[in-house]
């Protein structure tokens, strides 16, 4: 997760309202659990991380109690009810969050439950440009224009259309107001349409396919990309203690008196890290990626690697799930640098700090860590698939 310190204030909205009757089962799809936990639990435990303030969740009438329930722990959550469309349900959360006076604002569908960090930041950033801006991506497939009865009419340009995603990104003002100007008969497909309708710009910016919206009852099930719904792989790597040298661990820098020698920053735990993820892929190990033998990587940040083996995971359909990591060392003491370290690592490899587990131990003196000649770096992670 990007650092909240480092993203501009942003208030958001989930819009949690609807039916979610195409998806089957006893509920509303965005309360039925996927991969572990409620649908509407996933985004919103982003934005939370994320730093947004206020967040407000649009909920259906008389469904207060269902999304409390899902949200359990999320105290920053606010609860609105909805109205009978989707714009009406967004106008209401717009007028929930007035007297904050937000700069900008988020607002997303619950039944996406996947939301990269990283779209977060592109959504953020181009507000500074324009007064809303949409994650796209590209349409692929031929396109065709159906006639009424049932047959192609015409041929579409596909290099001219984009398949639109949340969240939506606005400067808070002026989406207030072209929703407050919006005919109260019509019903748009988006805010974007809302906003482009009151003749303002929207950016397009680089979407991300993990943001799926969760539709049909096959959404709910893993197997539905054709890969294993997950892979575990692990990790190990030693380096040997140095005076002199800086002493890097899970991309923090410590004070100590010795430091990691090797080619790059020589990142124990990193790499270990690094080598998990790759493995669970079956795409070899860090030196495969990184030869040592290669000067450009000679003092390179090990942040670099594990970041490349978790676009690599992305590639081949999975992101990280849990990353389980035991450092090996009498010294430095890692209970003092443990919060930042495991920030750091959630950061790189785009998950939540609570799916970051970093342990230390010794070997009660025996053997070359138990010497103080080296430290070593255990790493045990799950992959889950992009569904």
């Amino acid at each position: 997760m990007p650092d909240p310190a480092s993203l501009p204030p942003f208030a958001a909205i989930v819009v949690a309202a609807g039916k979610g009757l195409r998806a089957g089962g006893d509920a509303p799809k965005q309360y039925r659990p996927w991969r572990g936990k409620p649908v509407l639990r996933h985004s919103v435990e982003t934005l939370v991380d994320a730093g947004a303030e206020p967040l407000f969740i649009v909920v259906a009438p008389g469904a207060e109690e269902h999304a409390r329930n899902a949200l359990k722990g999320l105290d920053r959550c606010r609860f609105v009810e909805g109205g009978a469309t989707r714009q009406a349900s967004v106008r209401a959360g717009l007028e929930a969050i007035e007297t904050a006076s937000p700069e900008k604002v988020l607002i997303h569908d619950a039944a996406r439950p996947e939301l990269p960090s990283s779209v977060i930041e592109r959504l953020l950033s181009a507000l500074g440009d324009h007064p809303g801006a949409i994650p796209v991506l590209p349409v692929v497939d031929s396109l065709a224009v159906a006639s009424v009865d049932d047959t192609m009419a015409k041929a579409a340009d596909r290099e001219k259309l984009r398949r639109v995603q949340t969240p939506q990104a606005f400067r808070y003002d002026a989406i207030l107001a072209a929703h407050r100007e919006w005919p109260g008969e019509a019903d748009a497909g988006d805010d974007a349409q809302v906003l482009q309708r009151a003749d303002r710009t929207v950016a397009l910016v680089e979407g991300d396919e993990r943001m799926k919206k969760i539709t049909f009852a096959s959404d709910f099930e893993d197997i539905a990309t054709g890969v294993p719904p997950m892979r575990i792989g692990q990790g190990f790597d030693v380096h040997r203690l140095e005076r002199g040298q800086e002493l890097w661990l899970c991309g923090i820098k410590i004070d100590h008196e010795y430091g990691l020698s090797g080619h790059s920053d020589a990142d124990v735990a990193l790499h270990a890290i690094t080598d998990a993820i790759l493995g669970a892929i079956g795409a070899g190990d860090i030196g495969t990626h990184f030869p040592p033998s290669d000067p450009q990587w000679a003092g390179a940040r090990s942040g670099r690697f594990l970041e490349h083996a978790v676009k690599l995971a992305g590639e081949a359909g999975y992101v990280v799930s849990n990353i389980d990591l035991t450092i090996i060392c009498e010294a430095p003491k890692i209970g003092p640098y443990r919060p930042a370290m495991r920030h750091e690592v959630a950061r790189l490899a785009d998950v939540q700090e609570n799916a970051v587990s970093i342990k230390a131990t010794t070997t009660e003196r025996l053997g070359f860590t138990g010497r103080g000649e080296g430290i070593a770096a255990q790493a045990v992670i799950a992959l889950a698939s992009i569904a």
